[in-house]
């Protein structure tokens, strides 16, 4: 090619939050970037008069058919969801386009027949901005650190619910008061299920750990607790034993199997996690050779998440490609219950405290009352040998009839 100047013609679907930032990135590094010339050549959109302003309103469209028909080397996906992005990124890669996706879901959910698809038609799918947003992990997962055996994974991937547990904890605000401001700043959708419920934490932590690990995994077989039971009195036992709480997505080998969880953890307040406050994302991985590494920046927003998109679209420009086999391996041996020693603060709500205390320490070599002040509760600290075990005593407890209610919260 020479010093030729390369012309890549792009079709990108959707044109929101995500969509908008990358096309604000083209545009603004084309003198920075004078030998590849991107040329948009369609964007569809659902309702074309909402652009009516647009630099680019020439090339906005609601027809499908007239999207496919533009002439282009790679299909954009930014607009989340399955459906329809399933079915139209199915006909890019048929037409044998490269395809760059934000789309956890999508890459979660049918990833193993997506890259096969693209394999078959000798195209790439990139996904970078998928998991985390504007912090680049796929390519080092991938590519730089090819060399190491991942041991584990433990991060922060839902900004959502990291900015509600922020507020929570330092203005004492209620969960719904806390959600209420996150949805009023745009860090939570109208419906925030699956933010809040823990879901979109264990697609994203489904596509890592199929890369770490090399094997397949199903966002739905990971152990999902969410966010929305959280409450003020349990950031009142946290401060108690100087920790802060976070949604935590983890994986790690076991003998077994690799243990997978998203789930709110007590982590100690000196710790990397507990210092990642409001819509940051965090990715801390341990790698064999080159050890502990740690990746944080803005897991959302409008231009970190275009930046990654940006930054593969980039890759296929200049023929950087990248096979993603794991997600046509054997399926992973996934661990609900790591058996491995497990601290957590249990909560108890009784008619019967001192009953309730007593069947701790008869179940339990190490416990620690934290506090009973609030009427008919009790926070007892438990040590114990796994978090199965937690489990079977609230099982337990709920045959007595002066219980009313309990729940655990892991001390990491």
């Amino acid at each position: 090619m020479g010093g030729g100047i390369i012309m890549t013609k792009i079709a990108i679907m959707g044109y929101g939050v995500v969509g908008s930032g990358l096309i604000e990135l083209i545009d603004k590094n084309r003198e920075n970037n004078r030998r590849n010339e991107i040329v948009i050549t369609s964007i569809l959109v659902r309702d074309k008069d909402k652009y009516i302003d647009s630099s680019h309103i020439d090339v906005i469209t609601t027809s499908v058919e007239e999207f496919f028909s533009a002439e282009s080397d790679v299909v954009i996906e930014v607009m989340g969801g399955i459906n329809p992005a399933y079915d139209y990124v199915k006909n890019a890669l048929s037409l044998k386009k490269h395809v760059v996706t934000a789309n956890k879901d999508l890459i979660a959910t049918f990833g193993h027949e997506l890259f096969q698809l693209a394999k078959k038609n000798k195209v790439s799918l990139k996904f970078e901005a998928a998991v985390a947003g504007g912090i680049p992990i796929i390519k080092p997962l991938t590519e730089s650190l090819y060399g190491n055996g991942i041991s584990s994974i433990k991060a922060i991937l839902n900004g959502t619910t990291n900015f509600i547990l922020t507020k929570m904890d330092r203005e004492s605000l209620s969960y719904e008061e806390a959600l209420k401001e996150a949805q009023e700043l745009g860090f939570a959708e109208a419906n925030p299920e699956s933010d809040v419920k823990g879901y979109d934490s264990a697609r994203k932590l489904a596509i890592l750990s199929s890369l770490a690990f090399n094997k397949k995994f199903q966002w739905n077989d990971i152990s999902i607790e969410g966010i929305t039971d959280i409450d003020e009195n349990d950031f009142k036992y946290a401060n108690k034993l100087n920790c802060k709480i976070k949604l935590v997505a983890e994986s790690f080998k076991c003998k077994s199997g690799i243990y997978t969880s998203v789930k709110p953890i007590l982590v100690d307040e000196q710790s990397i996690l507990a210092k990642i406050d409001n819509e940051v994302n965090a990715v801390i991985l341990d790698g064999d050779e080159i050890g502990e590494l740690l990746f944080v920046g803005k897991g959302a927003g409008k231009l970190p998440t275009g930046s990654a998109v940006y930054s593969d679209l980039n890759d296929i420009i200049n023929n950087r490609f990248t096979d993603f086999d794991s997600f046509n391996k054997e399926e992973a041996n996934v661990i609900k219950f790591a058996s491995k020693t497990c601290n957590c603060i249990l909560r108890i709500k009784t008619l019967n405290i001192d009953e309730a205390i007593n069947e701790c320490r008869e179940n339990f070599n190490n416990i620690k009352i934290i506090d009973k002040s609030i009427n008919g509760e009790v926070a007892i600290f438990i040590e114990c040998t796994s978090e199965a075990d937690v489990e079977m005593f609230i099982d337990k407890l709920k045959n007595q009839d002066n219980y009313e209610e309990a729940k655990k919260l892991i001390v990491a």
